[in-house]
């Protein structure tokens, strides 16, 4: 059993002793030479998370790396590609079923990669749900997925505990970010170059690099499952960077003081960029919309809504804002429709002072 109860303790053949903190150099050496990273901090930690995924049986959470940019050609494909063929076990979730990718989880799972990830969290991506609840549920241990099977009449638990990179143009959900070591890419400036990355030629010494990163961390599982490091950071970020921390302390020389200025200048660039939510933007909007009405029709806040081609409700979901959608979220503020009367005879809508404690 091991000491956090639940969680595999692997065992392994005696290895040869590794320098952890000499592979972790060598790993943020490969990353700089293909890609060109925002700063310093976001190359440790990049390289940080890729080695916290050959320990992912010691980890109580599984942290997600967000790979962002404002527009293509920043370079997050390419950083994804050197993440791959570094970390352990990569699954590329590009065009797999979500049932193929829960199946695939086990109690020494893979490392999810997902690269256009706009798709699956975009304003139209109501088929990948399943794909959605996987991702924002497998950053915690015992979380796992029901499922019912007819065949043998019978409740299902499948694992979801896997840490992920997702990649896409933009913010990505709250529910993934607040989970997530957040690297935004930029285009390259003037004069900064990178090696060209080839997958035939550039790949294999990368995964050679993955097996020693490997041998160095599956060594010491009991160890790093009982490590508590001191953090820099608390609640849901400490969790998140506890992996990589605590990876960088095995390792150590320069690496501990390296991994919590890049915890504490990612997470604090993460909170100047944080993006205000779409339950509270939508708060805004409303309140905006209804001008100086007491009461609106549910049609006619729509309209309102997404007459300003800024504020993205005309592009919510396939058909724009509904009725429902907005009704749903509304709801969460106790805030709901009522059959109203106007001028124009009776209909269903809301009243402006409904949301004045919202």
């Amino acid at each position: 059993m091991s000491p956090l109860g639940g969680r595999p303790t692997l065992t392994r053949p005696a290895q040869p002793a590794r320098n952890g903190a000499a592979l972790l150099d060598q790993l943020r050496a490969a990353l700089v030479r293909y890609v060109i990273l925002p700063t310093p901090e976001a190359a440790d930690a990049v390289a940080l998370w890729i080695a916290a995924t050959h320990a992912q049986p010691a980890w109580a959470h599984a942290p997600r790396l967000v790979i962002r940019a404002p527009e293509k050609r920043c370079g997050k494909s390419r950083l994804l590609d050197v993440v791959e063929a570094t970390c352990h076990e990569p699954f590329i979730t590009v065009n797999s079923s979500p049932a193929a990718v829960y199946r695939s989880i086990t109690d020494d799972p893979p490392t999810l990669l997902v690269d256009e990830a706009d798709t699956i969290f975009g304003p139209k991506a109501d088929a990948n749900e399943d794909l959605r609840g996987l991702l924002n549920a497998g950053h915690q241990r015992n979380r796992p997925a029901k499922r019912y099977d007819a065949a043998a009449n019978r409740v299902e638990s499948i694992p979801t505990f896997a840490m992920a990179a997702l990649a896409g143009i933009g913010a990505m959900p709250d529910t993934i970010e607040d989970r997530a070591v957040v690297i935004r890419m930029r285009r390259r400036g003037p004069g900064e170059t990178v090696a060209p990355y080839r997958h035939k030629r550039d790949r294999p010494p990368l995964r050679a690099l993955a097996g020693d990163l490997a041998l160095w961390l599956r060594a010491d599982l009991p160890t790093l499952e009982t490590a508590e490091p001191a953090m820099p950071l608390e609640d849901r970020a400490a969790d998140t960077w506890e992996p990589l921390v605590a990876v960088a302390d095995h390792a150590g020389a320069h690496w501990p003081d390296r991994a919590r200025v890049a915890a504490l200048a990612l997470t604090a660039e993460a909170d100047d960029n944080d993006q205000t939510s779409t339950r509270v933007r939508l708060l805004a909007d409303c309140r905006t919309a209804f001008g100086t009405d007491t009461a609106l029709p549910t049609a006619v806040l729509l309209e309102r809504l997404k007459a300003d081609p800024e504020s993205g409700w005309a592009d919510f979901g396939p058909t724009g804002l509904t009725p429902m959608k907005l009704g749903t979220i509304l709801r969460e503020y106790d805030i709901r429709p009522a059959t109203i009367r106007f001028p124009h005879g009776q209909a269903k809508g809301y009243h402006r002072s409904d949301f004045a404690d919202a």
